[in-house]
């Protein structure tokens, strides 16, 4: 570390960040926020042209006010000088946190004006939109206007592979502040060289995918509209409807079964359809998150429908539908319902909450922990026990993905993907915890509890009910806050908490010019 030679200036406020500072570290990486908002704001005026084509007359200045704000704040942060140096690592995942929060914020106004929503509930459903969990708190969906209903679609479509890499993508060219904020997001898949290229490819197989889901659910003969939005928030394994009832106002099984491979190929990860576009190499087989997905499914299935029938009484064939669909909908992060789990036995919906909290693939548009993180989980398992038996001298290195990993990297990635795991099921618990006391719901025992904070914090959106437009204020803001921290995968959002109220160590208060500490 360089050590200055001169004596560094006393702490100021108390020992935290000077103000300097704090507006160095803004400036360097405003102009990349102001253009992602700018990039956000032409997008969000695609609602206008379906307002315009149903004739929605009275949506289209409510909904004209997402665009306008996310424009006006992109200018602002736009025009403010661009300082010379590095971002710092904590700054872009502060910052990314932000961006998600100030998305729900600006996104939930047609809600509110367009809707006379609650301002807390509209930000509820943006916030659900976005990080494509599917928990609503609109009453009758069936009687929102077309505009609002495609942008509930759009805010999942979007938010499925990430508000940053989505403008990142766009804007076609890339650097240290933008790659920062791409990985602070929950990205780390970059199967081509720069974030730029693989932020365009996997957008490029996202609408390929999107336009093969829209005519694989047309098969089953529902109206373009309805068809289009289902494939939307499938691939984005998001679960917003156009209905209250959602899947189940069609009755329909064959469109179920054609709606399940839509949120499979949600799941899995994106470098396979890359692999095979451009190598004509469908490697699903070589994929250990693609195996494990399916294992994982195959065995929800059977189990779920077990547990329907000898517990519920539930005949065969129903189960089967309902177990089928409903472990594919919760192990993907999708939330389509064709059944309520407030009716099934305790043992079932535990089970199929310990599968919506593993989630689908790392790459994909799946929420959860990553099957990723279960794979090494496993593999780290094997190798503390191999070391265990030959003794600590012994040099033995972890395998993954059939590669050995040095054992100072192999340390480090055990340790950071396995700590996201332990902050999960932290957050689980206390948000739990909390919920009782703020939402004691009458009807509803822990277990409920549990299996909603777990859907939101995984981004699926299957519900027993408890989360509803009844629930008190302090446990609306508790799930908004779950479903924010989920999606980013908690760091970010500890991360821009620790800013706001972040010290300078003792004997480190000065930075140099290149956003560094010296002490």
């Amino acid at each position: 570390m360089h050590r200055s030679t001169h004596t560094p200036p006393p702490a100021r406020a108390g020992g935290r960040f000077p103000a300097t500072i704090r507006y160095r570290q803004l400036a360097i990486i405003a102009s990349d926020i102001g253009q992602l908002f700018l990039f956000i704001g032409l997008f969000a005026c695609l609602p206008l042209l379906v307002g315009f084509w149903y004739d929605e007359a009275a949506c289209l200045l409510p909904m004209a006010s997402v665009p306008f704000v996310f424009m006006l704040l992109g200018l602002f942060l736009a025009s403010v000088p661009q300082a010379e140096g590095e971002v710092r690592i904590s700054v872009a995942l502060s910052a990314v946190a932000l961006i998600w929060l100030a998305a729900a914020l600006i996104g939930a106004l047609p809600f509110t004006l367009g809707l006379g929503m609650p301002y807390t509930d509209a930000v509820f459903e943006a916030m659900s939109g976005w990080t494509s969990t599917g928990l609503s708190m609109i009453v009758s969906v069936d009687a929102v206007p077309h505009t609002l209903l495609f942008w509930r679609s759009l805010m999942q479509w979007v938010g499925g592979l990430g508000i940053v890499a989505f403008t990142v993508a766009m804007a076609g060219r890339s650097g240290l502040t933008r790659f920062r904020l791409y990985r602070s997001e929950g990205r780390s898949e970059t199967f081509l060289p720069s974030v730029v290229a693989t932020g365009m490819q996997m957008w490029k197989i996202y609408v390929v995918l999107t336009l093969l889901g829209t005519g694989l659910v047309l098969v089953s003969g529902i109206p373009l509209w309805d068809a289009v939005n289902i494939a939307m928030t499938a691939i984005s394994t998001g679960g917003f409807s156009v209905h209250s009832t959602g899947i189940l106002y069609y009755d329909s099984p064959l469109l179920e079964m054609l709606v399940i491979p839509i949120m499979l190929a949600g799941a899995l990860p994106f470098k396979l359809y890359y692999l095979l576009a451009h190598r004509r190499r469908f490697g699903i087989l070589d994929d250990q998150q693609a195996l494990l997905l399916f294992g994982l499914t195959l065995l929800g299935c059977a189990v779920v429908t077990y547990d329907l029938v000898a517990f519920s009484g539930i005949p065969p064939l129903p189960a089967l539908r309902q177990g089928i669909f409903m472990v594919v909908s919760g192990i993907t992060c999708t939330g389509f319902q064709n059944a309520n789990p407030f009716e099934w036995p305790g043992v079932t919906v535990i089970f199929l909450a310990a599968l919506m909290l593993v989630g689908g693939s790392t790459g994909s548009t799946a929420g959860g922990i990553k099957l990723a993180r279960i794979i090494l989980a496993g593999e780290t398992l094997r190798w503390w026990f191999r070391r265990l038996f030959i003794g600590w001298r012994g040099r033995v290195s972890l395998q993954h993905d059939g590669k050995p990993i040095q054992e100072h990297l192999a340390e480090y990635e055990v340790s950071k993907n396995l700590l996201i795991a332990i902050l999960f099921m932290l957050v689980v618990m206390i948000a739990t915890l909390l919920l009782l006391h703020t939402w004691p719901a009458a009807g509803y025992d822990s277990g409920d509890v549990i299996f909603e904070v777990v859907s939101a914090i995984s981004n699926v959106g299957i519900s027993t009910g408890y989360a509803s437009p009844a629930m008190s204020t302090a446990a609306k803001w508790l799930f908004i806050i779950v479903m924010w921290a989920g999606r980013l995968e908690i760091v970010p959002v500890i991360a821009l908490v620790m800013m706001i109220g972040a010290q300078v160590p003792p004997g480190r208060e000065h930075e140099d010019a290149t956003g560094r500490w010296s002490e």
